[in-house]
């Protein structure tokens, strides 16, 4: 069997990319998918909870992974070795794309799969220390990380505008009128002042 292994982390990527690099190389080589594996899930998920795991559970003897780049199996060296030990064990083969990589049961294949592995690891950990130490640095010079500190629930009142001013003008309190909106009072007071709501005027 050739399987063609399809994996994106989130609903907001698209398999159709991964989808189109596998079938043309496909074409070049002149073989044919015989079942597809697609699935939209973090590869740092284990890997019992991904369809891959299945995959890789019933895979047999002379059967063919095709995936666009090993990254696409997993993100860390542990789970990518697991992977290709299993398949080198049961005589499977993986082949990747983009990585231009044929791993099967030689010497040759373990070598490079330990290699890759190592190298996406500890660029991943370098990765991730940089960006400790570049929050970090932000942090000391006492500027703000993340999302402006009450801006989601200011977020809420916009387009209340004129509610807001007529429930004023009704004689409704603050909080009454936070409350109804799901803020705080203190959000609601500083959204006032900010777009410079008035009380509407009764009409009576």
């Amino acid at each position: 069997m050739i399987y063609g292994y399809i994996r994106v982390s989130t609903d907001h990527q698209t398999t159709e990319n991964q989808r189109f690099e596998i079938k043309k190389f496909c074409e070049k080589e002149n073989i044919k998918i015989d079942c597809w594996i697609e699935e939209t899930i973090s590869s740092t998920k284990a890997l019992q909870k991904r369809k891959l795991g299945g995959l890789i559970k019933r895979i047999q003897k002379d059967d063919l992974i095709i995936a666009s780049e090993l990254s696409r199996l997993g993100r860390n060296l542990l789970q990518i070795m697991s992977i290709l030990h299993h398949c080198m064990d049961v005589g499977a083969k993986i082949w990747t794309i983009k990585d231009n990589y044929r791993l099967g049961t030689d010497i040759t294949s373990k070598v490079l799969a330990f290699a890759f592995g190592l190298s996406a690891e500890i660029e991943r950990n370098l990765i991730s220390q940089r960006t400790k130490e570049a929050l970090a640095r932000i942090k000391s010079e006492g500027k703000h990380i993340g999302r402006p500190h009450g801006s989601r629930n200011e977020y809420k009142l916009c387009g209340r505008e004129k509610y807001i001013a007529r429930k004023l003008g009704d004689g409704l309190s603050r909080s009454k009128i936070a409350r109804r909106l799901h803020v705080h009072r203190d959000t609601l007071s500083k959204f006032i002042v900010t777009h410079g709501i008035e009380p509407e005027n009764r009409v009576c």
